[in-house]
């Protein structure tokens, strides 16, 4: 029995080998990685570069620049060739995500810190802005269990434990005002349309304009809150402080094509190094062997 047990194991083994080296043969190694980056503005961007050393870098000669969630998405899925990053929340099930170190991006994985490209989204705010009710009820929703509950469905990684869940005043009226990061933008409209449920006459209004955008506004008091995608950076708005909505994974993407299971941080720095040297990487066989 212990014998016809090792053999189907190994009959497994080879089969999953023949499969790979497959996967691989059907695959052009010896072709151009096309590098595909998002706009400059971009917080997923800016995050991206810090986490993989390369904060303030300019893009590589060849990159492909895409503006947007669904831009970087429709490249990947068109072109074997490409590597992409985005956020977590967004990938859908037509590209292929890479473990990075080993490490699977997910929420577990994100909220833990094993895996390495994760950011905070935030809302920045000045603090005199808490003084207004309504402005502050909104505050006080984001930190609920019931923000949580809406955070975690759409996939990503909550940072409150134990909240207390939202009292709704029916007197409280006003107007909240967001803008900002286009990464947390998406979420952000669910949950001011949730709080709008609970808050009949609080008008919450939702828009984009990018991290920086986010930064600004709510520096100068244009907008209530700013919304950003990555780590908090006081000199960006000296007048403000912080705070942590959820965290958000940024999955390294490839074609479902690409037989690459697996990328280094190294890797990755390499490939995206405009200043690399001989170390760049610039083909797939640099990576798949």
């Amino acid at each position: 029995m212990k014998r016809h047990v090792l053999i189907a194991s190994l009959l497994v083994l080879l089969a999953l080998a023949f499969t790979a080296c497959t996967e691989t043969k059907d695959f052009d190694t010896t072709k151009n990685i096309s590098i595909v980056a998002r706009e400059d503005g971009s917080g997923t961007k800016t995050a991206f570069m810090e986490l993989i050393g390369l904060k303030d870098k300019a893009d590589p000669a060849n990159v492909i620049i895409q503006n947007g969630t669904a831009g970087v998405l429709s490249e990947v899925r068109g072109n074997p060739t490409a590597v992409a990053y985005e956020s977590l929340g967004y990938v859908t099930s037509d590209v292929k995500t890479l473990k990075v170190e080993g490490v699977e991006a997910t929420a577990a994985n994100i909220k833990s810190g094993s895996y390495k490209i994760s950011r905070p989204l935030s809302v920045v705010y000045l603090e005199s802005v808490l003084d207004t009710e309504a402005n502050k009820a909104f505050y006080t929703y984001l930190q609920s269990s019931d923000a949580q509950k809406i955070i975690a469905d759409e996939g990503y990684v909550s940072v409150t434990d134990n909240a207390p869940a939202y009292a709704a005043n029916s007197a409280l009226t006003g107007a909240v005002e967001i803008s900002g990061s286009t990464s947390l933008q998406p979420l952000m409209i669910k949950l001011a349309s949730a709080f709008e449920k609970l808050q009949a006459n609080v008008k919450v209004t939702v828009s984009g304009g990018g991290s920086g955008t986010g930064y600004k506004n709510a520096n100068e008091g244009v907008s209530t809150f700013g919304m950003i995608s990555e780590e908090f950076n006081l000199s960006k708005a000296p007048e403000c402080t912080h705070y942590v909505v959820c965290k958000d994974g940024i999955a390294v993407i490839v074609n479902e094509k690409n037989p690459l299971d697996n990328i280094s941080m190294d890797q990755l720095k390499n490939i995206y190094d405009v200043e690399a040297g001989a170390n760049s990487i610039t083909k797939w066989d640099g990576i798949i062997k």
